[in-house]
């Protein structure tokens, strides 16, 4: 049996644009909430949402933008960033998500890549100056730039104010929203995200209405979402885990969407939980494992959870049963993907085994092809490693203004590589085991980081470990560890090392131990290993090793 999946469903895709969804939703259920913001006070209506997102696209049209032309979006969570989400679709403009932790180099990169005519941003959010950052670039270094649309109070000079744009419309403007919004097709690109890529500059990969209101709906419909449902959303927006699995995935059910603040804390979380009375949580492991390690936790009421979804990256099995257990999420849900798979491909069900739902991420998602393959790219046996590759409508158009390295990742049969290494069992469920650049070849020997992790996190002393690979003259590279302990504890390099004794195989027990307060992380969770391998070579002053 080869290790080739698909995801056979009686439920059809959803053939329409986002904001035809949108509206489709709000005549359903106009008097529901459909936005709480905390931070800001905000509680929307689906009906009054609507208004809101309407009157933006409209004098986002009246200020002169066309159907096609980019907009950027550069701010931290809040119900602007939702609005301009919402009516960037309707207008029919692509909504090109800025990381909000970007700086100067990065942020003009970003906009000069894909010519965004004007940006949504906010004042700053915290070592963050945004629009300081913007001004010092100025019209010389960003010259497709005609608009800027400052969040917040203040205004400064050469912006407008956020709140403008949701001032009534022209009726011109309105009319021609309209006009505009009945040409619009599904097809249609309507998102640029860049991609946190390791090496090389950022990739924009670009999404249509089609990929990313369909993955948002059936994510969401895996955890059993209906318009009762209230989903906290601590994750960033600009990231598909916030404005695809979030807000589309509310949006396409009727849901409310919760946000706790404008970044994460694990803290606001919880009152958010708790006061909201959410019944679904996201978040990254990291996430999860702060609010479980608060020194707060046991004192809120997190008994209206049901589901919600861990994803982002590889996600520690003591840490999942744990939210099961501790917080009441007991249909929590494991979601495996990509950016530029929209993202998610695979999905644990809320009826799948607990042992199930904390080992693997799940089977494949409903209309999504996937395969294992060797490095020949023939598709191997269940149950052996390989690269895993998907094919289907979550499959972006390619990364914007990169036909080569779009090539590099999308084959002629459109399967995208997504240069991850998996096993799928004879059931169908997927494993994630490391990243095909992660494997740690140790003296001829495979090893699987998320293997040994998930080994050295059964220690009841440790609250998170990474393992990476550093070069070695023996054995080309060498297992290296670097741990965080839980508070109040200490260990040695020898008490880790004696705990592996005679538990795993001799080759996989770490040589190189770190203890470690944190861990060099993007802005969405997910941590550098790079950045690891990197302080190692320098600290142990090694030197990469030749091979052939």
């Amino acid at each position: 049996m080869l290790s080739y999946v698909h995801g056979a469903s009686s439920t059809p895709l959803l053939g329409e644009t986002i904001g035809t969804n949108f509206r489709n939703t709000v005549a359903r259920f106009p008097d529901r909430l459909a936005l709480i913001a905390r931070q800001q006070g905000v509680r929307w209506t689906y009906a009054e949402m609507l208004a809101h997102a309407e009157n933006v696209a409209a004098n986002f049209l009246a200020a002169g933008l066309t159907p096609g032309e980019r907009v950027g979006i550069w701010s931290p969570n809040n119900a602007e960033w939702a609005l301009t989400q919402y009516a960037t679709a309707l207008a029919g403009l692509v909504l090109v998500n800025i990381n909000p932790s970007y700086r100067l180099s990065e942020l003009e990169y970003a906009v000069n890549k894909v010519g965004c005519a004007a940006i949504v941003t906010a004042t700053r959010f915290k070592t963050s100056e945004y629009v300081t950052m913007l001004d010092i670039l100025g019209a010389e270094k960003l010259p497709t730039l005609r608009h800027r649309f400052q969040i917040g109070p203040e205004t400064r000079q050469g912006y407008r104010n956020f709140a403008e744009l949701m001032q009534p419309a022209p009726a011109e403007a309105r009319a021609k929203l309209h006009a505009i919004e009945a040409t619009l097709q599904s097809d249609d690109a309507i998102n640029i995200q860049f991609t946190s890529g390791t090496t090389g500059a950022p990739k924009g990969a670009t999404l249509t209405h089609h990929n990313i209101l369909n993955n948002g709906y059936f994510v969401a419909r895996a955890q059993r979402i209906t318009h009762e449902d209230r989903i906290c959303i601590p994750v960033p927006l600009y990231h598909c885990f916030g404005m695809v699995m979030g807000n589309l995935g509310c949006t396409t059910h009727g849901a409310t969407m919760v946000y706790p603040g404008e970044g994460f804390d694990p803290l606001a979380t919880l009152e958010a939980v708790a006061e909201e009375r959410c019944t679904a949580l996201y978040g990254v492991p990291t996430m999860f494992i702060a609010q479980l390690n608060h020194a707060d936790f046991a004192k809120f009421d997190l008994s209206s959870l049901r589901t919600g979804i861990m994803a982002g990256s590889p996600c520690p099995i003591e840490v999942m049963r744990r939210c099961i257990s501790d917080m009441n999420m007991a249909e929590v849900t494991i979601a495996y993907g990509m950016t530029e798979t929209s993202p998610v491909s695979f999905q644990s069900s809320t009826t799948d085994s607990v042992e199930r739902r904390v080992s693997t991420v799940g089977r494949v998602q409903p209309h999504i092809e996937v395969k294992i393959v060797d490095a020949e790219g023939r598709i191997v046996p269940r149950g052996q490693p390989g690269e895993l590759c998907t094919r289907g409508y979550s499959v972006m158009l390619g990364y914007w203004g990169d036909e080569a390295r779009t090539r590099e990742a999308i084959d002629p049969a459109r399967w995208m590589h997504t240069g991850d290494l998996a096993v799928i069992d004879e059931e169908g469920f997927c494993n994630i085991v490391g990243r095909i650049k992660d494997l740690v070849i140790r003296g001829g020997e495979n090893v699987y980081p998320r293997e040994v992790e998930e080994f050295l996190f059964r220690h009841p002393k440790v609250a998170e470990v990474q393992v990476i690979g550093v070069p070695d003259p023996r054995f080309v590279e060498e297992i290296c560890a670097w741990i965080r302990l839980k508070p109040g504890e200490s260990a040695t390099p020898e008490e880790i090392r004696d705990f592996c004794q005679g538990q795993i195989a001799h080759y996989k027990i770490p040589r190189h131990i770190r203890f470690v307060e944190e861990f060099p992380m993007t802005v969405t969770g997910k941590v550098q290993k790079y950045l690891m391998r990197e302080a190692m070579i320098a600290e142990l002053g090694l030197a990469e090793q030749k091979t052939a």
